[in-house]
């Protein structure tokens, strides 16, 4: 899981070109949207649906699925441990 997580940090840097961030300053389990942990907004949230359906095959039906795995990176990876198919 410790492997799932520094990977997901180090795409969700490279994919909203967070240049100003490394991968050990990201906290897992900070919260990814609002002003506290990486801040990110709704179009950023839009790039981690295609980041999460490119590289592990995970597509969401539901949008308010997608809103309770983009808590923190550590419930990112947690969902995709359990449903990636790639």
């Amino acid at each position: 899981m410790e492997n799932l997580i520094n990977t997901l940090k180090e795409q969700i840097i490279d994919v909203l070109n967070l240049e100003e961030i490394t991968a050990e300053e990201i906290d897992a389990a900070a919260p990814i949207f609002g002003d506290n942990g990486l801040g990110l907004d709704s179009i950023d949230a839009l790039e981690l649906i295609v980041l999460l359906e490119k590289n592990y095959g995970i597509r969401f039906s539901d949008p308010s699925e997608a809103k309770q795995v983009f808590v923190s990176i550590a419930t990112m990876a947690e969902y995709i441990s359990k449903n990636r198919t790639k």
